[in-house]
């Protein structure tokens, strides 16, 4: 019995046993990642010194954090910024309170009252700029959410006062001074944008200088406090600093000159007026009693080493600027001084020296600014000889930009004596022999210095034209482009020295015929001896002291004007001679050639308007149709191209022309919807081109409705009298009232502008002359240099594109980037890009062709914007493109051919 219940227990034992091993077994083993946000308390808890809590957070700020950790992390952060007394700390945390807000998946809404709060108490510079750079971090996590972002804004403005409009209070002057000493460049340079502020609010007010009795204008000690900071640490401070010094115009003359000069200022004290002289005096007594020790003594005691009446920083403060290491800062003194310089002809001429001085610099950018500086004060400036030395040293400059800008340069520049002229001449044709393609640059420079200095160029005239009293001497050859520069500075000289056409020889008298002729934008008309000077007719509606050719362009316009007096065939005859006339008046006067083509252009669309709808062509059997319709439909499209260029590729168009011009479109339109009907079947899709056709009448009622008591009689006039008819029409009636009004509407008259040009482009590279293809493997680029000279296009970082053509029919089209324009002088730029160009192999080299594109978009035409805004919507036939907005694109250079030759890549 004991052993059988010895038995049963150890089975029993050993079941509970195998049961346990069991149960441990099938348990697994739980791995838990330290918490993050313990660790990094423990850690700054351990800290014993601010360095060592920098310590332990530069070391947590390298290691990845994960997103169920970050907000229990955050609050370990915030609760140690609020315990922590060093700047440097806290400025670390707020610098991983923005670092963690951008962590992918973690909202940061939680922290944002904390971190605003923070900015309530926090008087460290550093750690609000942090600060606000966090919450801008937080702002554009949380760009969807605008309750956040309207708290964000309402934060923003409690900084930002005088944005806002709201006047600031002279007291913080003082403040803001204080601050130009801070560590953080952050807050000088907004302590500099305070005092400017400040300067311009209250610039006659009167501050009191430190450790002295004297007072100063608000707005010269603003300038001596702003011209410190031009020597500022940060390269930063000392560009904004320069800038700011420009728009201080306000200054007192001897502040302003003092720049220039590194010498210290001695007698910038507020001074008295004799009646306070004399009043102290008075009170005083002339005499010492001698009953006093040293009553005798001057009243003013000054400690030389305690006022402080400028900072000598401020002395020679340009001086500083223009011999600073960062170019940027050279850049925005010489701005500044020209901005000063303008409106100051003395200072202008003291600055003179140091303005040719940076011609020299090593930056092409920084002479180049000098130069344009130098053109936009040379009204108040006149240069002596070794100024002008020292000027026309840069024409052996490589850059083209320099050159052309230092042409300008001279086109406005007074010189004080005969040499210089001459000089400036001998040096210009120089540069005419080592840089051929400078030819019209320097013609035209020639021409203005000429006209301005005639009677300096008198005495050289002998010596120029290699005249003798007594001997004859050879004829120059007039095919030499420095004989031409010479004659083109003498004849315009001419023009304000009746004198000097009588030192002229005969040829010479023959050379300026020529000249007359062929270079008439450079060449003058001039009062000869035994010459006249030809003269048309003065019309009744054109003043007597208007230039001839002025003249022959009004008299053409009003002789066109009267049309309708004229049989059909007379009309187009009339227009054809006057198209011809005003397109050579353009090429022999290029001032006018602007106004001459936009003329001849809008002439030629009404000829190809009345050619399409003559009516022995509309009256023609059915299956004439055909032929009809393509040359109708061909005009129609001929118009709208030409609307087009005259709306988009002119400069100095108003709003009275661009009525016109859409006035001319909606007729082409018109012509355009006739020529679709006559060969459309079925009235559902015509019926749907007639209510478009509608709706831009009516639009274009609504955008022009002021300009529409001056088109009586037009078309768009007849239209809207029988609007209420054509609404209620069928299609097939909409058409023939088209047609029947497009015949009877009168010709409107194209009102001129007082200045009108052209856009133009011309490629100077690649020049289209070499038979050396370039070659390449296909599949692979080459790179193609494209340089242009752009003359009046408006906006040409958004506007001109390259196009490149290749013989297959590919076209490639190129959007410079806006790094790639110069712009050396008013109304011109510079193109100066690279084409990347690939196409597969070829047997044999071809040409492609390079050409640039002005692209247009009529939403933002500027003449249109000076009309009302309307929904006008437009569809171009011109190569419509559509992407960035651009709608279409107008050729406006010659296509330079290049031979290419992509050849098959090594196996």
């Amino acid at each position: 019995m004991a052993a059988h219940l010895k038995k049963r227990v150890y089975e029993e034992f050993t079941k509970v046993v195998q049961q346990q091993h069991e149960d441990l077994s099938a348990k697994k083993l739980r791995l838990t990642k330290p918490s993050k946000s313990a660790a990094l308390h423990v850690d700054l808890c351990k800290a014993t010194s601010p360095a060592d809590a920098l310590q332990y957070l530069l070391q947590f700020a390298r290691k990845p954090v994960e997103v169920e950790s970050v907000e229990g992390v955050v609050r370990i952060l915030l609760e140690h910024y609020y315990k922590e007394n060093d700047a440097s700390v806290r400025l670390k945390i707020a610098s991983l309170l923005g670092l963690l807000s951008k962590t992918a998946g973690f909202s940061p809404d939680c922290i944002m009252d904390d971190a605003i709060n923070t900015l309530q108490n926090e008087k460290s510079h550093q750690v609000l700029a942090q600060l606000l750079d966090t919450l801008l971090v937080i702002g554009t996590k949380l760009t969807e959410n605008p309750s956040v972002r309207m708290r964000l804004v309402e934060v923003a403005c409690k900084l930002q006062l005088h944005e806002r409009g709201l006047k600031l209070q002279q007291a913080i002057y003082c403040q803001a001074c204080k601050l130009l000493a801070d560590d953080y460049e952050q807050v000088r340079s907004a302590a500099v944008q305070l005092i400017w502020v400040l300067s311009q609010l209250y610039p006659e007010s009167i501050v009191p200088i430190p450790s002295s009795n004297e007072e100063i204008r608000l707005v010269d000690d603003a300038f001596g406090k702003i011209c410190h900071m031009v020597s500022d640490g940060s390269w930063v401070v000392r560009v904004q600093a320069a800038k700011l010094l420009g728009s201080m115009q306000q200054v007192s003359s001897h502040f302003l000159e003092q720049t220039l000069d590194k010498k210290l200022m001695s007698d910038l004290r507020r001074k008295r007026t004799a009646h306070e002289r004399a009043k102290e005096l008075y009170s005083s007594g002339e005499f010492s009693s001698g009953r006093k020790w040293g009553d005798d003594a001057p009243k003013e005691e000054i400690d030389t080493g305690a006022v402080n009446l400028i900072e000598s920083g401020a002395c020679g403060a340009f001086v500083h600027g223009l011999e600073d290491e960062m170019y940027e800062v050279r850049i925005a003194a010489v701005e500044a001084l020209c901005m000063l310089a303008q409106s100051s002809p003395s200072f202008a001429e003291k600055c003179l020296d140091f303005l040719v001085d940076m011609f020299n610099d090593e930056i092409e950018e920084v002479r180049l600014q000098s130069i344009h500086t130098m053109r936009k004060i040379s009204n108040n400036i006149t240069l002596r000889e070794d100024q002008l030395d020292t000027v026309l040293a840069v024409l052996e400059d490589s850059s083209r930009d320099i050159r052309e800008a230092l042409h300008e340069l001279l086109c406005c520049t007074n010189v004080s004596t005969k040499e210089g002229i001459h000089l400036a001449l001998v040096e210009l044709l120089k540069n005419l022999t080592k840089y051929p393609t400078d030819r019209e640059s320097i013609w035209k420079c020639l021409k203005f210095l000429g006209s301005r200095h005639p009677t300096l160029v008198l005495p050289l005239v002998p010596e120029l034209l290699s005249t003798h009293p007594f001997f004859d001497t050879p004829e120059p050859d007039m095919d030499d482009p420095a004989y031409i520069a010479v004659l083109v500075l003498i004849f315009n000289a001419a023009k304000s020295c009746p004198t000097m056409p009588a030192l002229f020889s005969d040829h010479t008298f023959r050379h300026y015929a020529y000249l007359r002729d062929s270079l008439s934008h450079l060449v003058p008309a001039l009062r000869l001896p035994g010459r006249k000077l030809v003269s048309s007719p003065v019309s009744t509606s054109i003043t007597p002291n208007e230039d001839p050719s002025q003249q022959f362009l009004h008299q053409s316009l009003e002789r066109v004007y009267n049309l309708q007096h004229l049989d059909p065939q007379g009309v187009q005859e009339l227009l054809e001679f006057t198209i011809r006339d005003l397109q050579r008046l353009g090429e022999l006067q290029s001032e006018l050639a602007g106004m001459a083509d936009f003329t001849a252009t809008y002439l030629q669309c009404q000829l190809l308007l009345i050619k399409a709808l003559q009516e022995k062509l509309w009256n023609v059997a059915a299956p004439l149709y055909l032929k009809q319709n393509a040359l109708a439909s061909a005009a129609a499209k001929q118009i709208l191209e030409e609307t087009y260029k005259m709306e988009f590729m002119y400069s100095g168009v108003e709003s009275r022309q661009v009525v016109i011009i859409h006035h001319m479109r909606l007729q082409a339109k018109a012509l355009q919807l006739i020529v679709t009907a006559r060969t459309t079947r079925g009235a559902e899709p015509l019926f749907g081109m007639c209510e478009k056709f509608l709706q831009e009448v009516d639009s274009f009622q609504r955008c022009f409705i002021s300009e529409l008591p001056h088109m009586q009689g037009s078309f768009v006039d007849k239209l809207l009298d029988l609007m209420p008819r054509l609404v209620t029409s069928k299609p097939s009636e909409v058409v023939k009232i088209l047609q029947t009004t497009l015949r009877q509407s009168t010709f409107l008259h194209l009102p001129l502008p007082e200045q009108l040009h052209r856009a133009t482009a011309t490629i100077i590279e690649p020049t289209g002359e070499s038979d050396n293809p370039l070659r390449f493997t296909s599949g692979l680029v080459v790179a193609l240099d494209v340089d242009a000279t752009l003359e009046h296009v408006q906006d040409p970082q958004g506007t001109v594109k390259v196009q490149v053509l290749y013989p297959d029919g590919q076209a490639q089209l190129i959007h410079p980037k806006p790094a790639d324009f110069r712009n050396p002088g008013p109304g011109r730029h510079r193109l100066i890009t690279q084409v990347y160009l690939s196409h597969t192999a070829w047997t044999e080299p071809c040409q492609i062709e390079v050409r640039l594109l002005l692209a247009y978009n009529s939403s933002r035409s500027k003449a249109s914007a000076k009309i009302p805004k309307c929904t006008w919507s437009d569809s171009t036939e011109a190569l419509p493109l559509s992407e960035n907005g651009i709608e279409g694109t107008i050729p406006f250079s010659k296509p330079v051919k290049v031979y290419i030759m992509p050849k098959p890549a090594r196996r």
